[in-house]
């Protein structure tokens, strides 16, 4: 993953995705609480990558990014949002010194001295050049995230990429795995590392000579929620916080603000306020709602308690102290009494809903009941005949359970709780009313 914050890149990807391209560069400049300047050079720097990942794309001199975005907009195999974190975004000098870090470790293993002099060697002249502490500070980077392994035996030591098992699989072994790797990274989540682990394993078939059968992409896929990858940004760097039991800091952007953005001012003379919220939390779950593509991160305030936060409005995410360990299990003990009942994350009062479902008629087979028993979670069907059946569940609040109630149209009538039951009403009505003549 990359080793900088990139929100404003990763904001911004998200928008030109949820609006096809239809806004301005004033109106981008201004959703996203940056200058025009600063996103004209934003959309260089994504014009680079993009000109770098994807050699395959069209190379039309003045091609608009968001056309560029939208190329195979509906076949995701090869998702187009992922290349920000295939570049990094890291700094260009440490872009160029790990490339060729990893070059030299390519063929046989390297020392700290041997890895310094291949980066002074090669490096372009215009950028500066590394010590010794800067090697081993990349050394161990990509010795965390799994990229290189260090050889065993004692000191001087020598570093390696870590790709032995691509290399000791068969090419039939490999295009399996391709294929199986394919597919669970365009089905699950989280999908980032996925992706990543693609990419490999393609590369690695195309240098045993066999890119006549991954050209062509065996499957092919389409989701409604493209921008969830972007997400995943934040994912690991949470799931961390959690597991060392530390807080975390951040800048939030509700989705009802008119700003996804704060631009770091380092001129006082354009210094402006900006519309985010500080936050401190202790964060203790993450969840991801497969229904609308979202994740949200479940967490205690000081002076709130248990709150909620998108994050899709998540900016400058860093970690901040640690709690003790039985502070940490008391807040989580809280929450999962809280969620004990949501349908998703909601912690409102708890009740009893009350729902009669019309099964279909015969000969049709009861796709109705079927699907009720596939996604109702934990509720029950109480009594049931040739023609209907009651489902009641208990849930935190009706706010999340609604839509899927709403889904099943008039297969689907409310007997309880009354104040859902007059919503529902109103809402059918006032749809009906979209409908009525002119």
């Amino acid at each position: 993953m990359a080793r900088e914050s990139f929100d404003k890149e990763i904001q911004f990807l998200r928008m030109l995705v949820l609006t096809s391209g239809a806004y301005s560069r004033q109106q981008f400049a201004q959703r996203l609480g940056i200058s025009v300047h600063t996103f004209d050079k934003t959309i260089r720097r994504l014009k680079d990558i993009v000109n770098t990942v994807y050699q395959q794309l069209p190379q039309e001199q003045g091609k608009e990014f968001a056309e560029t975005l939208r190329f195979s907009y509906y076949e995701s195999a090869d998702p187009m949002l992922l290349f920000l974190y295939r570049a990094k975004s890291l700094k260009e000098s440490e872009s160029h010194r790990l490339s060729l870090l990893l070059a030299a470790m390519q063929e046989e293993a390297r020392t700290v001295m041997e890895l310094l002099d291949a980066c002074c060697s090669d490096l372009p002249a215009e950028l500066p050049l590394p010590d010794e502490k800067t090697i081993r500070s990349d050394l161990k980077y990509l010795e965390e995230v799994g990229v290189i392994a260090r050889e065993p035996g004692g000191r001087p030591y020598r570093y390696r990429v870590h790709d032995r098992l691509i290399k000791e699989l068969t090419y039939e072994e490999l295009l399996d795995l391709y294929d199986y790797v394919d597919i669970m990274a365009n089905t699950q989540v989280p999908s980032v590392q996925g992706y990543l682990l693609r990419d490999s394993v393609k590369k690695a078939l195309q240098q045993t000579g066999g890119t006549e059968n991954v050209t062509g992409e065996p499957f092919l896929y389409k989701y409604h929620y493209y921008s969830r990858i972007l997400d995943e940004a934040h994912l690991f760097t949470l799931l961390g916080a959690i597991r060392q039991r530390r807080k975390v800091r951040f800048l939030y952007f509700s989705p009802k603000t008119r700003k996804s953005y704060a631009s770091k001012n380092t001129n006082p003379l354009f210094e402006r306020e900006t519309e985010g919220k500080e936050v401190v939390i202790l964060p203790l779950k993450v969840i991801y709602d497969h229904q609308y593509g979202r994740w949200y991160l479940l967490g205690s305030e000081n002076r709130q308690g248990i709150v909620k936060f998108r994050l899709e409005g998540l900016t400058q995410l860093n970690e901040d102290e640690a709690v003790p360990e039985e502070t940490f299990n008391e807040k989580l003990h809280l929450l999962e009494e809280k969620t004990r009942y949501s349908w998703l994350i909601d912690t409102g009062r708890p009740l009893t809903v009350r729902v009669r479902f019309f099964s279909p008629e015969a000969p049709q087979p009861n796709f109705v009941k079927e699907r009720v028993l596939l996604q109702g979670q934990w509720g029950h069907i109480t009594e049931e005949d040739e023609t209907s059946f009651i489902y009641e569940i208990r849930v935190h609040g009706t706010t999340e359970i609604k839509p899927w109630l709403r889904s099943f149209g008039s297969s689907c009538e409310v007997l309880a709780p009354e104040h859902l039951r007059r919503e529902l009403i109103e809402e059918w009505k006032e749809i009906a009313a979209y409908y009525e003549s002119v």
